[in-house]
């Protein structure tokens, strides 16, 4: 049998395609070493960065070599969330089997809108091992790009169920609530303004000494709305805020929501893998009576973005939300196209990072790696306790996350850690993000990477301790 030629156009790599494969492996293996320990510091963009970016289109190109090296020199000068220190937002960590897998996927460029064969029963299974790992009856799902989307996709079907023509009238002149923490994702609010509600259907209940929701007070709310014949259409669960990373009373919640038809929707986008710890798990009672729950396996469960998880335990409720008839896709009896369970046409084969990174380390391994996290961010609260001048904003983490603040001699305490939170950046040794907590600015470190260790921690400690006491002295 002759080998087929390779078709020659310009984009064909041809003879080139070994030794840029080569070389780009080699890239590949040294940004993973240099994750094994912290850098020095983050380096600025340099010079002739900014030049090549002011640069015009190419007419002609410069090789696959060079183009790589270009991008290995951008991505070591952007700000990398896999490194074991970066404390900031509620970042990915980049992991090392998810990656290999994503660059299979990417190659093959399925879309997962349509009939994809074998890739759609994995993401299928992928569902269900997360539904498993987290503790939660799933009957059903979609693979997101992400909590915003996920969020979204959930409010579509509470809508849906609770307006059964408002896909096609819209909710008109009907009053709609929707019922969220004080300290809910933005997305959701976001996600009640795309559906057309309006930002003025999003409650905002007020939560309990553990910055979790309170059910007296969403029971009361959902009261009120009812006798001003105002619809309860969702209620949203955050398990695990961004903020400090408290678990709503997902059980009680549920208490309030069982009889009032109200969709349950649990946005576990950060803190959700914790359900399956023995540390946290208590947290997350009651998960098996959401009508839907979320999860981002690109923020604790490791791999690289983007890789969303919404499961349902009604299948046909995501189906009656999105549901299209298409001459251009052809129904057959029992099977249902990807895309009429989501909102997304062009879908790329998200699931097999993750389905290829749980068969590779098998789901203890990612228990234990939580599990460590969760007992660091509780070290690092006992490390800010011991430390003279340094103050925790909760009495004791819940999950991974530890905001504390540095409490300076004299001067503005939040002037202060603003100023502590850029200089941490500027210094590029560790990378934390200040917030604001009961109206007092602070440091919030989250600690989500399986890299990070003790040491870590301590540095971090020690650095705001180091340069606050510079802010000060200057």
């Amino acid at each position: 049998m002759t080998e087929r030629a390779l078709p020659v156009t310009p984009l064909s790599l041809r003879d080139e395609r070994a030794e840029a494969l080569d070389h780009g492996l080699a890239l590949l293996r040294q940004a993973w070493a240099s994750f094994d320990e912290p850098r020095p510091h983050q380096p600025p963009v340099a010079p002739e960065r900014h030049e090549l970016f002011g640069s015009p289109l190419p007419e002609t190109g410069t090789g696959v070599r060079e183009a790589l090296d270009a991008a290995d020199r951008v991505l070591d000068e952007s700000l990398a969330q896999a490194r074991p220190r970066f404390f900031g937002y509620v970042g990915s960590s980049g992991l090392e089997s998810a990656v290999l897998a994503d660059a299979l996927a990417m190659s093959h460029d399925v879309n997962l809108a349509a009939e994809a064969a074998a890739a759609h029963l994995v993401e299928q299974q992928t569902l269900g091992w997360v539904a498993q790992l987290v503790g939660y009856p799933a009957a059903g799902g979609t693979v997101t790009s992400g909590g915003m989307v996920s969020n979204l996709t959930a409010l579509m079907a509470a809508r849906t169920r609770a307006f059964p023509e408002s896909r096609v009238l819209g909710v008109g002149a009907s009053r709609v609530a929707v019922y969220a923490s004080a300290e809910a994702h933005s997305s959701v609010e976001r996600a009640v303004e795309v559906l057309g509600l309006g930002s003025s259907a999003l409650r905002d209940v007020p939560i309990d000494e553990r910055r979790r929701m309170d059910p007296a007070a969403l029971a009361s709310a959902i009261a009120t709305d009812r006798a001003a014949g105002v619809t309860p259409m969702a209620v949203v669960a955050t398990a695990g805020t961004t903020l400090t990373g408290s678990v709503d009373p997902i059980g009680a919640i549920a208490d309030v929501v069982e009889g009032t038809g109200a969709w349950l929707h649990v946005d576990g986008a950060y803190g959700l893998p914790a359900a399956c710890t023995d540390v946290a798990g208590h947290l997350f009672a009651g998960l098996d009576r959401a009508d839907s729950v979320s999860v981002d396996a690109h923020k604790w469960l490791f791999v690289p973005k983007a890789c969303g998880i919404l499961l349902v335990r009604d299948p046909a409720a995501l189906r009656e939300a999105f549901r299209h008839d298409a001459s251009y896709m052809v129904e057959e009896e029992g099977y249902v196209h990807p895309v009429d369970t989501t909102m997304e046409y062009s879908r790329p084969f998200r699931a097999l990072k993750l389905w290829t990174a749980l068969r590779a380390h098998g789901a203890g391994a990612f228990r234990e790696a939580i599990t460590t996290t969760i007992e660091l961010a509780r070290e690092l609260a006992d490390l800010v306790r011991a430390r003279p001048g340094l103050e925790l904003l909760v009495d004791a983490p819940e999950l991974s996350t530890v905001p504390f603040r540095r409490v300076p001699a004299h001067g503005d305490a939040d002037a202060h850690n603003r100023s502590l939170a850029r200089a941490l950046q500027e210094d590029g040794r560790v990378y934390v993000t200040s917030a604001v907590v009961d109206g007092v600015t602070c440091l919030r470190p989250c600690v989500v990477n399986f890299r990070t260790t003790r040491a870590d921690i301590e540095s971090l400690v020690d650095l705001a301790d180091e340069l606050g006491r510079v802010l000060e002295s200057g």
